[in-house]
C-alpha cells in the first residue's frame, strides 16, 4: 500500500487519499514517498545508458552512490529535460510548506511542462473550494497524464504500471479523481477509475482493490465482488475481512456469513462499535493505522458503509448476531 496523503476537501469531509499500514517499531524514520520516487528518479538518471560487464561490477557502482555519492554522480550528468525538471519542481510543490510557495513551484513546473500531472494536481488542491471544482481539476490532471504517457505507452505497459516511475503521477491522480466521485456520490464513476486502475496495475501497490470492493458491494455488482475477493484471496485486511461478511450474506450463505462475521471480529472489532452507533463516525481520516486497529476501522467504515447501508437487511442480521453473542460461537 503506499502513497500519497495530500488533503482534499470533499462533501464537508476531509480525507486522506491513502493511510499507510503501520508498525510502531523504532528505527530511522522512513523516506516520504516524494523523496522515495526522486531518489529512484536520480538513480534512473545515473544508470540510463551505463554499461556493467557482471552484477559484481553493477553491484560495486551501486554501491558508491551511497551518501553523497549520488549527488556526486548526478554532476556529470547533463541536465534533465524540460520535463523532468518539470516533475522535479512539482515534487517540491508537494513537499512545500505553505500555499505560497507551493503554488509558486506548481506554476513553474506548469511552465515547463503543461501537461505536468503533478503540478496540475497541486493547483487543484490549492484553488478548487468545492467537490464539483476539484473533480473538474482532477479530470484535467487524468487527462493530460494520458496525453503526456500516450496511447502506445499504455498499451505497451499495461500490467505493469506504478513499476514504472512515469506512470505514478497519472496513477496517484487518477486515484484521488476516483476516490472525490465516490465520496461525492458518483459511485459508478469511480468504480470505472479503479477498475481502469487495476488493469494497469492488478499488482495494486495503492490499495485500489478497497474501495472498489465497496463500490461493487453498494451498486449491486455481486459477481465483480466475488471475482474481487477470489483474486485477491490471503488479503487479511479489514475491507476484505467486513467486506466478505456482506459478500457472503447477499450471495444466500448464510453460514458462510456467519463464519466471515466471527473473522471479521476477530480481525478487527472496532466496525462493530461504527456499526452500532457507540462510537461516531470520525470526520477526518487518519494519517496511518496497524491491523486491528480503531484507525483500520475507521478506513474500513468509510470504504464499506455505504454497502451495508444500502443492503439493511444485510446489516439487521448482523447486528443481532453481534448483540446475540452469536457472532461468538
Amino acid at each position: 500500500m503506499q502513497e500519497e496523503e495530500s488533503m482534499t476537501r470533499q462533501s464537508g469531509r476531509t480525507s486522506k487519499r491513502k493511510a499507510e499500514p503501520t508498525d510502531h517499531k523504532t528505527g530511522p524514520a522512513p523516506l516520504s514517498p516524494v523523496n522515495h520516487e526522486t531518489v529512484l528518479r536520480d538513480l534512473h538518471r545515473v544508470l540510463e545508458n551505463r554499461k556493467f560487464e557482471s552484477v559484481e561490477d553493477a553491484n560495486a557502482f551501486l554501491a558508491t552512490l551511497t551518501g553523497e555519492g549520488l549527488q556526486d554522480a548526478l554532476d556529470g550528468i547533463e541536465p534533465p529535460d524540460p520535463r523532468w525538471q518539470a516533475q522535479e519542481l512539482a515534487f517540491d510543490a508537494r513537499e512545500a510548506t505553505t500555499a505560497e510557495r507551493a503554488r509558486e513551484l506548481a506554476q513553474r513546473a506548469l511552465a515547463l511542462d503543461p501537461d505536468c500531472v503533478d503540478a496540475l494536481v497541486v493547483m487543484t488542491d490549492l484553488e478548487a473550494t468545492t467537490a464539483r471544482e476539484a473533480i473538474a481539476g482532477l479530470k484535467k490532471a487524468v487527462e493530460a497524464g494520458e496525453r503526456s504517457l500516450g496511447a502506445e505507452f499504455f498499451r505497451q505497459s499495461k500490467g505493469d504500471f506504478w513499476g514504472i516511475l512515469e506512470t505514478r503521477p497519472y496513477m496517484r491522480a487518477k486515484a484521488q479523481l476516483a476516490e472525490l466521485l465516490r465520496a461525492d456520490g458518483s459511485g459508478v464513476q469511480a468504480l470505472r477509475h479503479y477498475e481502469g486502475m487495476l488493469e494497469l496495475n492488478p499488482n495494486d501497490n495503492q490499495g485500489i482493490r478497497y474501495p472498489l470492493l465497496g463500490c461493487y458491494l453498494a451498486h449491486g455488482r455481486l459477481l465483480d465482488a466475488t471475482r474481487l475477493l477470489h483474486d485477491y484471496r490471503g488479503d487479511i485486511m479489514a475491507t476484505f475481512a467486513w467486506g466478505r461478511v456482506l459478500e457472503r450474506f447477499l450471495t444466500g450463505d448464510r453460514k458462510g456469513a456467519a463464519k466471515a462475521l466471527k473473522l471479521a471480529r476477530k480481525g478487527n472489532p472496532f466496525m462493530e462499535q461504527f456499526f452500532s452507533g457507540t462510537m461516531p463516525i470520525p470526520k477526518e481520516m487518519p494519517d496511518s493505522y496497524s491491523l486491528g486497529s480503531v484507525e483500520e476501522a475507521m478506513i474500513c467504515f468509510d470504504q464499506l458503509g455505504a454497502a451495508w447501508v444500502k443492503n439493511q437487511h444485510a446489516m439487521f442480521w448482523m447486528m443481532d448476531r453481534l448483540y446475540s453473542g452469536t457472532a461468538l460461537r
